[in-house]
């Protein structure tokens, strides 16, 4: 059972970090995404640091605060296949991330 809880903290710590960086992405602070996704700001930096495993409201929210899609958000915490859900990218990447990847700034 321990090795189950390290690797959902795993996901969480991931899903926590990618928030953050796709917030920082798209130059908003914690308070300004807690405004956009009516989520107190508490609770996203606990999210963001991994502590707490959003709700399916939660991360809807903030995937539109972020112009993401809700499944990305999913796939990155674990509740979806990521490579069932992967962009038309031949390797496996998101669209977002291929975007991302060719902008050259």
């Amino acid at each position: 059972m321990a090795a189950q809880d390290d690797g959902w903290d795993a996901r969480q710590r991931a899903l926590g970090e990618y928030i953050r960086v796709q917030r920082q992405l798209a130059d908003l602070s914690l308070r300004q995404l807690a405004q956009m996704t009516q989520v107190s700001n508490a609770y996203l930096s606990q999210i963001e640091r991994g502590l707490h495993q959003p709700s399916l409201r939660v991360l809807n929210s903030i995937a539109d605060a972020l112009n993401l899609s809700a499944d990305t958000l999913l796939a990155q915490a674990g509740l979806r296949n990521a490579a069932a859900h992967a962009g038309d990218e031949p390797d496996g990447r998101t669209d977002t991330e291929a975007a991302i990847l060719s902008d050259p700034d």
